[in-house]
């Protein structure tokens, strides 16, 4: 959250340069109307003026008013609207038309009826990061659709679609193998530059609001409504199947003008006909032709004629790259393979004497260090400001892992194009797995560089403050076995928990008592985003360690200890809260700070005798759990299950919620999947061909952070012995099985209910709470407690019930046995 003046100011003009380029505030319904004229979300205003949600609420209800240097803030915020978007002389009388699902990438409604506006120019060329946008619209208009790039759009939708996410500023770190930008941009408000903090697309996910939108074009297959007639029908390739043209709804719209460079989305999947033809499909139902014949020619395409890219998350990062997803007839169209061979999917890539890879090279097209493979990034080194670069996915290689994709890659093209839309505009454009692009998503909101004005004027390249700016090395003890930083242990030397920070998630079982046994049912609950909850103001440490002996512990400083927590004895119906395994610790081992906090939260005196902490410290996680947040509650919004439900309403609505729409059940397990990989990557493994005590490529990025993954673990673990406990307290109810974020409880009762408690209609305090929102519980699973005694007599009292509780089938070995 920012605090400071001047920095609260800059978010302000940010904003107000997003939707254009002493006095008393206005009455509550302006400053609604002045928000939602400009296409603006409360999340918006909130993440500028450092305040949550309900508060710009309370503001625009009249209930409460901003104070201090907000009030300031606020005012600037509300004066910039009002020139931009003044009231109406004579309002007109609301419309009683039905409102239209939003898809993604539709351009924000305007409260006069529309105009026509200059068009954007006619190519999205790969424009320069500091490039000067045309300028936006007055008051009482609405953009025009651009005219197509090369290749006809055969669906053109009313007005601009809209783009994902907000602009920011300086420099991502550059593709493997490809080189840093050589001149940072300027940040906003320096001259040549369109940047700003600009919020996240759309209705607002906390409270539900949403703005009204034109409709899009029709995708193929769809009934088309006003706005598609008036862009002309949607021509589809003879002989091609089309999916029913339902765009994907989205619960939230981008706040800021129009950009032309991204008019069709941030990507397209493209795909040939039998008769040659080759369409690129897009978010909102887009399609268009190519007329590339090449490889490169396709390439240069997507950079120079597609206006395929995203806006950026934060003022200091850079424009997402456009990614190009070739189905198996286009991979067979420009003369690649339409699947790998064993030997070619075990390299991860096809070879560097093929064919498109040398044609790729004479045209002066590069590869990254990996080469072209199921996500390849093919690009020409930044020339200043000016970058080109393009993301291949190839479904066919098995870019989209069926673990967290499911059948995505069977889908046909312009279904393919809804989901990976939808995720792109909730979430990142995909930048190779969902492990890999949660790691992206948190350099892409906190940039490890910005730019900086030097004494000459000259832009330069600075250190961002709260970011993770350049790599560190480790603490010995949270180094993975093989770092280098352990090359001087015996070979085969089993670490002790002296020796190791070991924080990982439950896989603890008992079993089950007497009167458990006399109980008819097993009951699962599962905590939702257990990890990004986990994430959420959770202090992480930003530079390198610091190490100490005999410190004083401070729960407010990240880092590991080594501290004896042995004489902290528990409840042994419990999982202790200090070990994975739920088995109580025997001695001196190393600790996250989260962890020997709950210790003294307990009522327990701890003395670590060593300790490596992390002075440089912050919040890095906030925005990337708000993110992630945001795209799942408007995911679940979309499949009928909301916040502020009641617990019955709730249980009712997940049932058989992902059959409401599959292709948002697609997009919701890979947002589930971005969260999870997101956090193991950061402690990214060695490859194959690699050799203990060897630095392998992951230690040398600034995100291999094992420390930040193993605080949000320990947080995670905390928190849910924190549930268990207060519930224990006040029911007397004890798990019989904990695995991760999932507790198993033997019931009276087969329903969520029968073991949460509830009281007068409100949740236990600090126990377990049944909702949407991270954090929350749902109902993972029912079986019989016959048949839970029936496995473990079978397979041992360790089994952990908790990995089967939903299927009720045995059906991969246990890690008890």
């Amino acid at each position: 959250m920012t605090d400071q003046p001047d920095q609260l100011f800059a978010a302000v003009d940010s904003l107000l340069a997003a939707v254009d380029g002493g006095t008393v505030l206005p009455a509550p319904a302006e400053r609604t109307r002045l928000r939602e004229a400009a296409g603006l979300t409360r999340a918006a205003v909130a993440q500028a003026l450092g305040v949550r949600v309900p508060s710009v609420q309370a503001w625009e209800a009249g209930r409460a008013e901003p104070k201090g240097d907000r009030l300031e803030a606020y005012r600037r915020l509300l004066e910039g609207l009002a020139k931009r978007y003044p009231a109406p002389a004579h309002p007109s009388p609301p419309s009683t038309a039905p409102a239209l699902p939003s898809p993604p990438f539709t351009a924000p409604a305007h409260p006069s009826p529309p105009s026509a506006a200059p068009a954007g120019p006619p190519h999205a060329t790969a424009a320069p990061a500091d490039a000067t946008p045309p300028a936006p619209p007055a008051a009482g208009t609405a953009p025009t659709a651009p005219p197509a790039a090369s290749g006809d759009a055969r669906a053109v939708p009313a007005g601009r679609p809209d783009s994902a996410s907000p602009p920011a500023g300086e420099a991502r770190q550059a593709p493997e193998g490809e080189p840093h930008t050589a001149a940072p941009a300027a940040p906003p408000g320096a001259p040549g530059t369109t940047g700003g903090t600009s919020p996240e697309p759309g209705r607002d996910a906390v409270s539900g609001a949403g703005t009204a939108v034109r409709a899009p074009a029709a995708s193929p297959g769809t009934p088309a409504g006003p706005a598609a007639r008036d862009a002309g029908p949607a021509r589809r390739p003879a002989g091609r199947r089309t999916s029913p043209g339902k765009p994907l709804r989205t619960a939230a719209r981008s706040a800021e003008a129009p950009d032309p460079r991204f008019a069709h989305g941030p990507l397209a999947v493209v795909d040939a006909d039998e008769d040659g033809r080759v369409s690129a499909y897009c978010a909102g139902g887009l399609v268009l032709d190519v007329p590339a014949r090449s490889l490169p020619a396709l390439v240069e395409w997507a950079v120079a004629e597609a206006r395929l890219g995203q806006p950026r998350l934060h003022r200091y990062g850079k424009d997402a790259d456009p990614l190009v997803v070739l189905t198996e007839s286009a991979c067979v169209r420009y003369g690649l393979p339409p699947r790998l061979t064993d030997e070619e999917r075990l390299a991860g890539r096809i070879a560097e004497s093929h064919k498109a890879v040398r044609q790729l090279q004479k045209a002066d097209w590069r590869l990254t260090r990996r080469g072209f493979g199921p996500w390849a990034r093919v690009y020409r080194p930044a020339q200043g400001a000016r970058r080109s670069c393009v993301q291949f996915c190839l479904p066919s290689w098995h870019a989209l892992d069926t673990r967290h994709w499911g059948d995505a890659a069977t889908l046909p093209p312009a279904e393919l194009a809804r989901v990976l839309g939808t995720y792109a505009a909730r979430v990142l454009t995909p930048r190779g797995s969902t492990a890999v692009t949660g790691l992206e998503l948190m350099t892409a909101l906190h940039p490890p560089t910005r730019a900086v004005q030097g004494e000459d004027g000259r832009w330069v390249s600075a250190p961002n403050p709260g970011a993770l700016a350049e790599a560190v090395d480790c603490a010995p003890c949270e180094a993975p076995d093989g770092h280098p930083l352990l090359a001087h242990l015996p070979r085969f030397h089993q670490r002790t928990p002296a020796e190791t920070l070991r924080e990982e998630a439950y896989d603890w079982a008992r079993p089950l008592t007497d009167e458990e046994c006399l109980k008819p049912y097993l009951v699962g609950i599962d905590v939702n985003m257990a990890f990004a909850a986990a994430a959420n103001r959770t202090v992480v440490g930003l530079g390198a360690p610091v190490h100490v002996r005999n410190p004083e512990f401070d729960p407010a400083l990240p880092g590991s200890w080594l501290v004896d927590l042995s004489h902290v004895r528990l409840d042994p119906r419990l999982p202790s809260p200090f070990t994975p395994d739920g088995e109580p610790p025997e001695g001196p081992a190393w600790y996250a700070t989260p962890t020997v906090a709950y210790a003294v939260e307990l009522g327990y005196r701890v003395a670590p005798s060593e300790a490596y902490v992390r002075p440089e410290h912050g919040p890095y996680l906030d925005a990337w759990y708000t993110r992630l947040r945001d795209a799942y509650i408007a995911t679940m919004a979309d499949l009928g299950v909301t916040t502020g439900m009641t617990p019955e309403e709730y249980l009712a609505a997940m049932g058989g919620h992902q059959d409401r729409d599959p292709h948002l059940a697609l997009v919701l397990a890979a947002i589930k999947a971005t969260v999870k990989g997101g956090i193991g990557k950061l402690r990214e493994r060695a490859r194959s061909g690699w050799r203990p005590g060897e630095r392998w490529p992951a230690l040398d990025r600034p995100t291999w952070r094992p420390d930040i993954r193993a605080a949000v673990i320990s947080k995670a673990r905390v928190n849910m012995h924190r549930k268990m406990l207060a519930t224990a307290r006040a029911t007397g109810r004890y798990p019989v099985a904990v695995l991760s974020d999932c507790a198993v409880y033997a019931s009276d009762g087969p329903g969520p209910l029968d073991v949460v408690p509830y009281r007068d209609g409100k949740p236990l305090p600090g126990g377990f709470r049944i909702g949407v929102s991270p954090g929350m519980v749902k109902h993972e699973g029912t079986q019989s407690v016959l048949w839970g005694e029936g496995l473990r007599e079978q397979h041992g009292d360790r089994l952990n019930l908790a990995r089967y509780i939903k299927s009720g089938r045995l059906t991969v070995p246990d890690a008890g046995e």
